[in-house]
């Protein structure tokens, strides 16, 4: 797909009234509208046209559902396949041949030493109905009720979910230091910083005196997207999944936005080959429709009947869009695409580094990139002194360089505790050519925002 520069900027009425009437209406808890004043009318791939006949290229992506982008022709026939069938679009948790077909092709990508002995829950239609399931899973099976998370954890927005990252008080969630090179929370990083991470999580779990309530499961998710992209160590990984095994403590996998080969394998957890008790599933599984779920090992299914039920469990356009999605994206390796080209734009997004001293970090797997933007001046003077890298983050400059992109036609999404982590989630369908013109107008951005004489009196990101 050739990617076309955006057309003048000429909003019509229409457009303007639309914007007028959500702001007037809608709640104040809104967030991408906030910073993406846009009314999408057409899709299609990486491309979104706006009402007021701008086009946008989309490296939001529905905040990583959209697989395969907007609109693709496998996913629409999925769709329209079943529509025109005449089957019932809403039958609760009933047997269907399109359910059937779902769970078949899932189970055919899930590692093979899970899926051998795996048990599936339909949730309601969120990736934080999954999470709240996941966790009644294990309290029912290990009879515990305290759980384990990490900082910087995003899980949803549900009590639950919430409270395990760490958006809401929950005596019962005990908060443990998650590895990261940048920012490490021990000042050192790499694998002994994640060393040091992993022994303060052994230390607490086998103090006596320690404080944390016994753990019906540890939830970590294998990259973290929405606390600023930061990739868990494979090693790190690994040593979670002993420490778990070995105090029968059972470990949940949120693969919601991991999963369906946005980091380069199909599953994230493959890249440190670990095997979870638990994996939580959403977003790109319903091929841009509503659908979750948890896939298990059966040993943990000791729920009753009805012990977790919902109204929207067997939404069948969304199981066969997933079908069609996860078959394409298994047919044609787009895993793989993703870890290639994903690499190819980490390098070139290292390299602008050199020459805006606002990046302090490129980081990401696969197709799940981020860029912490910092202060520039103190990043500076760090590296004159001697001092590191590190500088304090600068969410106003975020701010600007996000709006700046969307002048562009390009769209993406902030995030990290500050908002200052532009993420890049493109479709695994992104051409080369695209990829591209998204670090063309990125740089550009960039360039931009930090020549803006202003930039430090803007109003920051309102995520």
């Amino acid at each position: 797909m050739a990617v076309t520069e955006p057309a003048p900027l000429a909003p019509p009425a229409a457009h303007e009234g639309i914007l007028r009437r959500q702001a007037l209406r809608e709640s104040a808890a809104r967030t991408y509208a906030r910073s993406l004043p846009i009314v999408p009318v057409r899709a299609r791939g990486l491309t979104i046209e706006g009402a007021d006949g701008r086009r946008y290229l989309d490296c939001l992506s529905g905040a990583g559902t959209l697989a395969l982008g907007h609109n693709h022709p496998v996913v629409l026939e999925a769709i329209k396949k079943v529509i025109d069938s005449g089957a019932p679009l809403h039958v609760l948790d009933l047997a269907t041949p399109v359910k059937d077909a779902f769970t078949t092709e899932l189970f055919a990508t899930l590692p093979r030493q899970f899926a051998d002995n795996a048990r599936i829950q339909f949730c309601g239609p969120a990736g934080t109905d999954a999470v709240e399931a996941a966790f009644k899973l294990v309290r029912a099976a290990t009879g515990r009720s305290g759980l384990l998370a990490f900082t910087g954890a995003y899980h949803g927005m549900t009590a639950g979910a919430l409270a395990a990252s760490g958006g809401a008080e929950d005596v019962r969630v005990t908060r443990l230091p998650f590895p990261q090179n940048y920012r490490c929370p021990f000042g050192i990083g790499g694998e002994r910083g994640a060393e040091i991470a992993a022994r303060w999580t052994e230390n607490l779990l086998d103090d006596p005196k320690g404080g944390a309530p016994a753990p019906a499961g540890m939830i970590l998710e294998p990259v973290q997207g929405e606390g600023g992209v930061n990739p868990a160590p494979d090693s790190w990984m690994r040593r979670m999944r002993e420490i778990t095994t070995a105090r029968s403590i059972p470990l949940i996998a949120d693969e919601v936005q991991t999963g369906v080969g946005r980091t380069g394998a199909f599953w994230a957890v493959e890249h440190s080959g670990i095997v979870p008790d638990v994996m939580v599933l959403s977003k790109a599984i319903g091929g841009s429709l509503p659908l979750a779920v948890i896939v298990y090992r059966s040993e943990l299914d000791t729920w009753q009947p009805g012990a977790h039920a919902g109204t929207f469990r067997g939404n069948q356009l969304a199981m066969a869009a997933g079908t069609a999605t996860l078959a394409y994206v298994r047919e044609n390796r787009l895993a793989e695409r993703a870890a290639t080209l994903g690499a190819r734009m980490l390098a070139r997004l290292q390299a602008l580094a050199i020459d805006h001293p606002c990046i302090g970090d490129v980081r990401g797997r696969g197709l799940m990139i981020g860029v912490e933007l910092v202060d520039p001046e103190a990043r500076a003077h760090a590296a004159a002194t001697g001092a590191g890298s590190e500088a304090p983050p600068d969410p106003v400059l975020a701010s600007a360089v996000q709006q700046e992109c969307l002048r562009r036609g390009l769209i993406v999404e902030l995030g990290g505790r500050h908002s200052t982590v532009v993420r890049l989630l493109p479709p695994l369908t992104l051409t080369d050519e695209q990829a591209t013109a998204v670090i063309d107008r990125l740089a550009d951005a960039l360039a931009a925002a930090e020549r803006s004489p202003d930039r430090r009196t803007t109003t920051g990101s309102a995520r």
